[in-house]
């Protein structure tokens, strides 16, 4: 069993959305609190001093592995991702995790997210579903693609430009019937929706190499 004491001395953290795209997706309150905490942690602090620096921010950006240590000596750590919500299909799950075990004071400062963002305007079957973030490279991915084919559920995963092809093909032989929704560029300036079977949309893909650029949040559409 844990042992909390006082959160107050026990440092805070702060988990703040910032864009997954456009600029203007960030909230005021981010804006505040990052401006308020002692230290700005994220995966790559080259990003993430491009973003403090557009808004005017000079907190300092740190490594997100030296969150622990600076909570420990009671300091605001503003957790940040390179987009969108830290936890959602990245390292900062393991943070939070890590903090709450210390003891920590831990609050959400939500805000843009492909995830929630992708269902708001996918126009398909998905009012249950699994959520699987970016599926494995290799070991188990078969695997997931025989399940996402045989489950009722909507499937939701994350997918880059490199390997959406080959999802694509591996749908078509698993659920070759059913609506897949793909949701590129979120927020961006060139944002699509392709909604189609897999087969269609392989070739709309194929016929357009530019439509296989960017981050994809691919929906495979409920029975």
């Amino acid at each position: 069993m844990t042992s909390f004491g006082k959160a107050q001395d026990r440092g805070k953290l702060s988990v703040v959305a910032t864009p997954i795209g456009n600029l203007e997706d960030m909230t005021l309150r981010a804006l505040r609190v990052l401006k308020e905490a002692d230290f700005v942690a994220c995966e790559d602090t080259r990003n993430t001093r491009k973003l403090l620096s557009h808004f005017d921010i000079h907190t300092p950006a740190i490594a997100d592995s030296k969150v622990l240590g600076l909570l420990a000596q009671g300091k605001h750590v503003a957790l940040v991702s390179d987009a969108g919500t830290p936890g959602v299909s990245d390292p900062g799950n393991e943070v939070v995790w890590r903090a709450r075990e210390q003891g920590a004071h831990i609050e959400t400062i939500p805000g843009a997210s492909a995830l929630p963002a992708a269902l708001a305007i996918a126009g398909l079957r998905a009012h249950t579903f699994t959520f699987y973030g970016f599926l494995p490279i290799k070991k188990g991915r078969e695997k997931l693609f025989k399940e996402i084919g045989e489950t009722k559920r909507a499937s939701i995963f994350y997918e880059s430009p490199h390997r959406i092809m080959k999802a694509l093909e591996s749908l078509a032989k698993v659920a070759p019937t059913r609506r897949v929704g793909l949701y590129r560029e979120l927020t961006k300036l060139y944002e699509e929706s392709l909604i189609g079977t897999p087969q269609e949309l392989h070739d709309t893909l194929t016929e357009d190499p530019n439509k296989q650029r960017g981050e994809f949040v691919v929906i495979v559409e409920g029975e």
